[in-house]
């Protein structure tokens, strides 16, 4: 799915010390922040906007949360 190579230089873009992402199913994952970040036809979409959220329980959603 995403090349070996691709996934040694992509970091999470939300965190200021850019920790690596890892694959983790149909998403790369942050350790640092838990944002999972969507693969859509085999192209990581790594764009804060677009990342799940840890609290969203694998559900894209868009709108505040109102926390």
């Amino acid at each position: 799915m995403i090349d070996t190579k691709l996934l040694e230089i992509l970091a999470c873009p939300a965190c200021d010390s850019r920790p690596p992402v890892t694959l983790d199913g149909d998403t790369l994952a942050c350790a640092e922040c838990g944002r999972r970040y969507p693969i859509r036809d085999g192209i990581p979409i790594m764009l804060v906007d677009e990342a799940i959220l840890p609290d969203q329980g694998g559900h894209e959603t868009s709108g505040s949360s109102g926390t």
